[in-house]
């Protein structure tokens, strides 16, 4: 496979291989990932690129067909400057090898420009996606809407009649896909007793704490009340894709992964099989358990970008891939307003500038599917960033995206 040639920053952070995570016959207990810190570093170096070492998965099959070609048109973009957040000119050479990249790829008008690995990636190497799954989700949800199965405006209770006592009960499918229900959920990373670390021990993401009892994740989802009148604004919480794959699941009788498969992950050439972890009820999780090759992040991505074709057919609703690209601003406050003023929130995407109508699928320790239509640009990153969320990265990859886009659209 050719490769673009990117030099090596002098800021590169150690490999999982350098770091010897995970090397020897048996590896050294503390060079092992534990439940309590697989994700982090240097440990996630590794595991991000080893779920099925770590956890039980469920497939999301690719089907028979022939995988999706790239016609590849390699462009040197390694000299390209952008000024970083914190005010110094990188290069994207730079910016990657600092940014804990795994793998990167640029598409242009359908041919890949760049692609590159890191951390001993390759590409046929699956990658957690954390939060990009809820993307993935979100178009599901807008393909089983157009085929009548899911109106939007009915209350969830309808669906899944289980959520009846639960702050879920009277939210629609639509302030849920756009994440402005009125539910409390406390979206805090790696604290103890909160919300999201319920739901990390539900999936078997984490180990009990406790004596507590381990729920399973719609047992978590039953647990959560009302705070507020739905509609209102966006707050981002995780647990809403989970929501919606139950809601999925229970109207068509379907396990989440085999939907995927079925309506997207079969029709967009897709080279291998993604997989979802399982929590111990088999349930999927929905919300940043999917894993891909970069590449196939790159096939689904570029199915958005053409307006939900691929293969010559229309897998997602052009209408529903139209909506993805819009929102409601005024509903997207702070923090999110902070790094995109004019951004929103719709249908589990993040709408970097309604005005331009560009939008990604992001997840926490850098991932990223970067989708500019008007520019026909497709950027993908995979990473393993040392922390869930680091806002200047966060700025820097999007200070990035729109220098390659500019470049590209100058060639």
């Amino acid at each position: 496979m050719q490769k673009a040639n990117v030099e090596p920053s002098s800021k590169r952070p150690a490999t999982a291989r350098e770091q010897g995570i995970m090397c020897g016959f048996p590896p050294p207990p503390d060079k092992q990932p534990t439940l309590e810190n697989w994700d982090l570093p240097p440990f996630n170096r590794w595991s991000f690129q080893n779920i099925r070492g770590l956890f039980p998965t469920t497939d999301v099959i690719r089907g028979a067909g022939a995988a999706r070609h790239f016609e590849r048109d390699l462009q040197d973009l390694n000299g390209l400057t952008f000024k970083g957040a914190d005010g110094s000119v990188k290069t994207v050479a730079d910016w990657l090898t600092e940014s804990y990249t795994d793998g990167f790829l640029v598409a242009h008008r359908g041919r890949v420009v760049l692609e590159h690995y890191l951390n001993d990636m390759a590409p046929e190497t699956p990658h957690l996606s954390q939060s990009v799954a809820k993307s993935l989700v979100g178009v599901l949800i807008g393909v089983l809407h157009d085929e009548g199965l899911l109106p939007l405006d009915v209350p969830l209770m309808e669906f899944v009649p289980e959520l009846v006592d639960c702050g879920y009960s009277r939210a629609t499918l639509s302030q849920v896909l756009d994440m402005q229900s009125g539910v409390r959920f406390v979206e805090d990373y790696g604290v103890p007793y909160s919300d999201m670390t319920r739901i990390d021990i539900a999936s078997g993401w984490r180990p009990p704490q406790g004596d507590r009892p381990v729920s399973s994740i719609r047992d978590v989802i039953l647990t959560l009340p009302q705070e507020r009148e739905h509609g209102l604004s966006f707050s981002y919480r995780s647990i809403e894709t989970d929501v919606l794959a139950w809601v999925a699941e229970r109207r068509t009788g379907v396990p989440l992964a085999r939907l995927l498969s079925d309506r997207i992950w079969s029709r967009i050439g897709a080279e291998h099989n993604g997989f979802f972890t399982v929590d111990r009820a088999g349930t999927a999780l929905a919300d940043g358990g999917f894993n891909a090759t970069l590449r196939d992040y790159a096939r689904f991505g570029q199915m958005m970008l053409d307006g939900g074709r691929a293969g010559g057919r229309q897998v997602v609703p052009a209408s529903w891939v139209a909506a993805c690209r819009d929102g409601e601003t005024h509903k997207f406050g702070e923090p999110y307003s902070n790094v995109a003023p004019q951004g929103a929130y719709s249908r589990q995407w993040w709408v970097h500038d309604v005005r331009r109508g560009n939008y990604m699928a992001r997840g926490v320790f850098g991932q990223l599917i970067h989708v500019d239509p008007e520019a026909e640009v497709l950027i993908v990153k995979l990473s393993s960033w040392p922390d869930y969320l680091i806002e200047n990265f966060t700025r820097d990859a999007l200070a990035a995206a729109t220098a390659i886009r500019q470049a590209l659209s100058e060639r």
